[in-house]
């Protein structure tokens, strides 16, 4: 195996078990009941601030219209999120974040804060702008392949 290879494999390595470890910590820290997928579509509802069809966000979440669907389901169903038909293709639906939705976010931030403070602390600030570029640039690498 090639330098190259191993230091490939290295990276995703750790980015696939930092990736678990975070998914875990932050879902030990959100409210009870709420699942990351949830706070996941609620926080980017919040931060966009415009509605999105279902297809919109499973493609901006990388999962499939099926497992959106059901993900909005239960926002639905707990009032976080509110779902209409698209008034120019009745055959589309679009989603919006409820008032509801938008304290339940804003709980759930508040749960996970301090966690994710603690870790950048630890890090040092300093250090994790650092790596930002380059992480945003490997996602970006990484969506291109799609």
């Amino acid at each position: 195996m090639s330098d190259n290879n191993a230091l490939a494999i290295s990276l995703f390595g750790e980015i696939l078990m930092a990736d678990q470890l975070a998914r875990a910590r932050l879902t030990r820290a959100l409210p009870k009941g709420m699942e990351l997928s949830h706070f996941s579509v609620l926080n980017q509802l919040a931060h966009s601030g415009v509605e999105r069809s279902p297809a919109q966000l499973a493609k901006a979440f990388h999962v499939t219209r099926g497992a959106m669907t059901n993900t909005l389901s239960k926002l639905e169903a707990a009032g976080y999120v509110h779902i209409r038909p698209d008034w120019d293709d009745a055959r589309r639906k679009m989603v919006s974040i409820s008032p509801a939705g938008n304290r339940a976010r804003d709980a759930a931030l508040a749960s996970i804060a301090p966690m994710i403070g603690e870790i950048v602390s630890e890090l040092g600030e300093r250090r994790v702008r650092s790596v930002l570029p380059i992480l945003r640039e490997l996602r970006g690498r990484l969506e291109g392949d799609g």
